[in-house]
């Protein structure tokens, strides 16, 4: 009988610590479920009948550096066609890619073929021995730009004061021609040069 009872004793407290463990654990999981719920707002906080606050935005706070504000959110306006064409010419003349000269004419859908003709062969001759399709020699210049700008209306006095800005030592102003004057259409050194009037390779120190 003795052992009977002892038994029974012994299962009646191994029934204790068993619920006692159950229910302890039910309440640490439903203490973490309630923490997560509010870690990611979904609930509301323990304690607090109104929840998470409203969020607030400030308009007058300072945008981030990659955030332009909306007066900047305006596409720039596409280039011409003429730009655009220009940048296979840019590839071996750079140095014409920030021209005052070419950029105005682009601006207005005139772009290097216009004047100097598409010259595909000038384009693909690594060697560049092949002449552009076109060339001005200067004392056709000022006719040649007559075709598009027939009016010149300039005083006397303008022409003089560009005349001592770029130091041209031209008394008479009608030696002078559109490109002393206007842009800086010329190339300072030359790896070839050919004679503007008949295409053909000439010294480089030969001077046209």
């Amino acid at each position: 009988m003795k052992m009977k009872r002892s038994v029974c004793i012994v299962l009646a407290v191994l029934a204790v610590v068993v619920a006692a463990l159950l229910i302890g654990c039910r309440r640490a999981s439903d203490s973490q479920i309630e923490q997560l719920k509010v870690a990611s707002g979904d609930g509301r906080q323990p304690g607090r009948a109104g929840g998470l606050p409203p969020l607030v935005v400030d308009a007058d706070a300072p945008l981030l550096l990659n955030e332009p504000p909306d007066s900047e959110n305006v596409s720039a306006p596409a280039p011409t066609p003429a730009a655009a064409e220009n940048a296979a010419c840019f590839v071996c003349h750079a140095n014409y890619q920030g021209e005052a000269l070419v950029a105005w004419h682009a601006a207005a859908d005139v772009g290097c073929a216009e004047c100097h003709g598409k010259s595909y062969p000038h384009c693909n001759d690594e060697n560049h021995r092949t002449p552009p399709d076109k060339m001005v020699p200067p004392d056709e210049i000022r006719a040649f730009c007559d075709k598009c700008h027939p009016a010149h209306d300039v005083p006397a006095e303008k022409l003089s004061e560009r005349r001592i800005q770029r130091g041209l030592n031209v008394n008479n102003d009608e030696a002078l021609v559109c490109t002393d004057c206007h842009g800086d259409h010329r190339l300072t050194r030359r790896s070839v040069r050919w004679d503007k009037k008949n295409g053909k390779l000439i010294r480089p120190d030969a001077g046209g």
